[in-house]
């Protein structure tokens, strides 16, 4: 089902790093969340998703730009299952009872796993302390216990930018961006590989010209709730 006439043609959300990266810093953003995953070795909710996000500058193209869950996946793909009625991947989740569970619901009443097991939940840790402690703002169990049930994370971001011509010897920011465009050469030579984010900045420019398919349940469901 195409949605091709209900797009205006924009640019659309774009993140704060990518936002910098196209005044040529290089970026990194973390933020906390709700309490959802569980720290390694543990079975109860303490940190957020706790995503983190980093941005290249590219000279004459979009930004390369990544951003990525701490936990093994988005809770929004967990969400997507449990409105889908198919059960999740092993690994993704525990129960309230602390198993390990393919059970969407139990998934989200119990707590999600980090990926990469103690890898993950230490990059969870370091941006619940870049997003919480070091700003002043809370952690993802403190906005929990917050919330007034919209559910909505009230916690802080950390953002970080960095002047290549600052760190190039001679200030030659023009040496670092072309270093940079070696190495993603090299990437780019083999057959199947990409760069991130190539296909979101494809993608957005496409949309404004030939709009988005989604599937036809999910258009019902939301004519759905805006005529609720």
């Amino acid at each position: 089902m195409s949605l091709g006439g209900a797009l205006e043609a924009g640019r659309g959300v774009v993140p704060e790093d990518a936002l910098l990266a196209e005044k040529g810093f290089v970026a990194f953003a973390f933020t906390a969340a709700m309490a959802y995953v569980a720290p390694a070795g543990g079975t109860k909710p303490l940190y957020g998703t706790n995503p983190m996000a980093f941005a290249w500058p590219r000279r004459g193209r979009p930004p390369l730009v990544f951003d990525q869950a701490s936990s093994v996946t988005a809770r929004g793909e967990i969400l997507v299952h449990l409105h889908d009625g198919k059960p999740i991947p092993e690994g993704w989740a525990i129960g309230p009872d602390g198993t390990p569970t393919t059970d969407p619901e139990a998934a989200l009443a119990g707590a999600q796993l980090t990926f990469g097991g103690h890898k993950g939940a230490a990059i969870a840790l370091m941006v619940e302390l870049l997003a919480g402690a070091l700003v002043g703002d809370v952690f993802s169990y403190e906005a929990t216990a917050r919330d007034t049930g919209t559910g909505a994370p009230c916690g802080g971001e950390f953002l970080m930018a960095i002047d290549p011509a600052r760190c190039a010897p001679g200030g030659d920011a023009g040496a670092v961006m072309e270093h940079a465009e070696q190495l993603f050469s090299k990437i780019l030579e083999q057959d199947g590989a990409r760069l991130p984010s190539d296909r979101r900045f494809a993608a957005r420019a496409r949309t404004p010209r030939d709009g988005i398919h989604i599937p036809r349940s999910l258009h019902e469901s939301i004519t759905e709730m805006a005529a609720a």
